[in-house]
């Protein structure tokens, strides 16, 4: 019998607490930040589906048609093996590579990996009635935590897969610390694929992360919204606004919120109270851009060779298959 099913990696409001650590960190620094994996409760996952579709954002539209035309001679270099995804939200893209393992022989677990357990589940049972042979394991954490609870496989191998270009929110630091996690999960033999977006004109970016509907102000005033939910805090998010600007000496973007009104607010359960000077800034998230050359190159160091790279024709987007 094909089994589906879900597991909660986190929850008692000791970890919840624990978890709240790094916004009480980003809160009292100067300047603020605060982590972007809280853009991703199931309103903000919603968001980021609505983003995907606008015609400003190109990263998912490129990385499709890429997957599309790949995803076949992917399932051929590695074979069987069992899907690992990380921040697999709806799933879209990944049936792309669904479709193309499903005709490989003996291939038949996927686990999908999300923060946001309302996305995760309706994403499985969708996927389930779509590939009713398919074995799914849904898994709602975050990255790290999924990582470590990896369950040992029978099955050859297991490709850990990373799309959406979504390790362009990482810092330099954390970027190392998650690379250096993957290689240490994999085992020899074992691949890695990676979605990442490459470097290119400002003008083109900008506009990707300031759309005309607002969808994605949207997305990054609800992260507020989901912190007055997840730690009982009373933002008010009319007393800030969305902005998103490219930094070209660092290629990333940065997405702000910037305080219209000075103001204190409370973060009950986390035992915090944080005043907002009026134009004071929160980083909410960046979203590096890459260099193929110097990717493959940090991906070697951390014992990932690559064995092949596939780009659209505009060079906007890529996809490294590698292996431990």
């Amino acid at each position: 019998m094909v089994k589906t099913s879900f597991k909660f990696l986190t929850e008692d409001n000791q970890a919840v607490k624990r978890e709240g650590a790094d916004v009480i960190q980003g809160l009292t620094q100067t300047p603020k930040t605060l982590p972007p994996k809280y853009l991703y409760d199931d309103r903000g996952s919603e968001l980021f589906e609505e983003i995907c579709e606008l015609p400003e954002y190109y990263p998912t539209r490129t990385e499709a048609s890429i997957l599309r035309q790949c995803a076949d001679e992917i399932a051929e270099i590695t074979g069987s093996c069992e899907l690992v995804e990380l921040g697999s939200g709806s799933s879209t893209k990944t049936r792309f590579l669904l479709d193309a393992y499903q005709r490989i022989p003996g291939f038949c677990k996927y686990v999908p990996i999300d923060v946001s357990g309302g996305i995760l589940k309706s994403s499985v049972l969708q996927l389930q009635h779509e590939y009713p042979n398919l074995s799914i394991e849904g898994l709602i954490g975050t990255y790290e935590q999924a990582l470590a609870k990896l369950e040992s496989i029978t099955v050859p191998s297991r490709m850990i897969f990373f799309l959406g270009s979504s390790i362009g929110n990482f810092t330099p630091t954390d970027y190392n610390r998650f690379l250096t996690q993957i290689s240490q999960t994999l085992r020899s033999g074992d691949y890695f694929l990676l979605g990442v977006d490459l470097q290119k004109p400002k003008a083109i970016l900008e506009a990707a992360y300031n759309d005309k509907q607002e969808v994605t102000a949207a997305f990054n005033l609800n992260m507020l919204s989901h912190l007055n939910w997840r730690f009982r805090a009373n933002f008010d998010t009319s007393l800030f606004r969305h902005e998103a600007i490219y930094n070209q000496a660092d290629a990333q973007i940065e997405m702000y919120l910037h305080c219209l009104k000075s103001h204190w607010v409370s973060l009950e359960i986390l035992d915090l109270n944080v005043f907002f000077e009026v134009g004071e800034s929160i980083l909410t998230e960046i979203s590096r851009k890459f260099d193929l050359a110097v990717l493959e190159k940090q991906l070697e160091f951390q014992s990932l060779k690559t064995l092949k790279v596939w780009t659209d024709q505009n060079q906007w987007f890529g996809l490294i298959l590698c292996q431990a």
